[in-house]
């Protein structure tokens, strides 16, 4: 999964770096879907700007958890939520590291523009959110890394003093 996301990622941003001119708007599903080609400084809503170098670090450091962790994944739903943000991380931090301006600063390629959606994103951005939605929903249903699920096992209710008599 990791290897398909960042294969997709990379490959959209080398299109649109290569066909489209910076900042203009290329409709797809007219006002809908936009793709405007922008490279971004900072984090998501191109918060941060300045502190590239941090976020460079922090993904960085979300790779190497991910790969010294991937042992104990069991699971294909596990499986898929981390190949899914490796795949993401690596896509981004791959920008972070080898665009302009300089080395551990360089500047995310960001391009789809939804109607309504306050931001510009990625496809790397895209499977970072999806796969912290795979993560809440396997976290609320309780499935483990093993691909069990931990069922909680709730006490019988003691009995009531004199309910049994009749």
């Amino acid at each position: 999964m990791a290897v398909v996301v960042y294969a997709v990622d990379q490959g959209s941003k080398f299109l649109i770096t290569t066909n489209f001119a910076l900042g203009d708007p290329v409709p797809i599903l007219g006002e809908l879907l936009t793709f405007r080609y922008v490279k971004n400084p900072g984090a998501a809503f191109s918060f941060g700007i300045g502190m590239t170098w941090i976020f460079s670090i922090v993904a960085a450091g979300v790779v190497v958890f991910i790969l010294a962790f991937a042992r104990r994944i069991r699971s294909v739903a596990w499986a898929l939520m981390f190949g899914m943000l490796l795949g993401g991380a690596l896509g981004n931090l791959t920008d972070r590291l080898f665009r302009e301006p300089s080395f551990g600063q360089g500047h995310v390629i960001d391009f789809i523009q939804v109607w309504g959606f306050p931001a510009i994103f990625n496809v790397a951005d895209i499977f970072i959110v999806s796969s912290m939605g795979l993560f809440i929903i396997l976290t609320v249903r309780g499935i483990g890394l093993d691909g069990k699920r931990t069922v909680e096992v709730k006490p019988e209710p003691a009995p009531t003093p004199g309910a049994d008599v009749q």
